[in-house]
């Protein structure tokens, strides 16, 4: 059963990001933010509470420590720094989790991090080792440095699909500064054809093959909770016509 997971918990002191109350209620796992590139303990602590409320699965949504540029401006860390980054960063949530009797579901690297691993065998295996500290899956790109170091660090990996974001014709994701609006019919079509076939056009309409478990969407496009709600309806469909 592919499932629906969303980056959350992204607010920080002041400041308000995504539409965490809106999509929450149609994801399968919410993948909260630990505090280097967005969110703050107030923000955890609320975040991992709406989760918990509404029965979702939470998983670990780390990054590098660049909260000025939203984690997506590459640092050359080593990857027993980039490990030690991690563990400091699941620890954080994973108190919130205790505190709520509730236990980690996943880790899911956040911004360039991810595609910087995807690339680098070194950096993969420095993130898996974390989430094996944890005892939870890797949810990654298949296919990639991310399988490649779950494999090898033996954890859990769940091939994931992203809805909202388009492929560069090497299977890399080009990550927008700044999310605009969702298009819903060409994202929701794009979707379908993965679902059918695992497998996406890229931005050259050069055909990636792409088998995943998961779906990624993101809380801050201004029209995110209809397209969770259209993507949550698109889902459940396929599950209805595979019984």
């Amino acid at each position: 059963m592919v499932t629906l997971n969303c980056d959350m918990g992204e607010s920080f002191g002041n400041w308000s990001f995504g539409d965490d109350e809106g999509i929450m209620p149609f994801v399968d796992f919410a993948n909260i933010a630990c505090g280097f590139h967005a969110s703050d303990p107030s923000t955890m602590a609320r975040t991992v509470k709406l989760a918990a409320g509404l029965g979702k699965r939470i998983g670990a949504h780390p990054s590098l420590p660049d909260k000025e540029g939203f984690g997506r401006r590459a640092m050359m860390l080593k990857p027993a720094e980039l490990r030690e980054c991690f563990v400091y960063q699941l620890g954080a949530l994973s108190g919130f989790l205790r505190a709520e009797g509730l236990s980690m579901a996943h880790l899911k690297p956040h911004g360039i991090i991810y595609g910087m691993a995807a690339q680098d065998e070194k950096l993969s295996i420095a993130i898996a080792e974390a989430a094996a500290i944890f005892n939870v899956p890797l949810f990654g790109m298949a296919g990639t440095a991310h399988e490649f170091a779950a494999n090898k660090v033996g954890i859990p990996f769940v091939g994931e699909f992203f809805a909202d974001l388009q492929y560069g014709s090497d299977g890399g994701l080009i990550i927008p500064r700044v999310h605009s609006a969702v298009d819903i019919e060409v994202a929701v079509d794009r979707m379908q054809r993965a679902l059918a076939t695992a497998q996406v056009a890229a931005t050259d309409g050069t055909i990636l093959d792409l088998p995943f478990q998961t779906i990624c969407i993101h809380s801050d496009p201004p029209n995110a909770r209809n397209f969770a709600k259209q993507i949550r309806s698109v889902l459940d469909e396929a599950v209805q016509s595979n019984n």
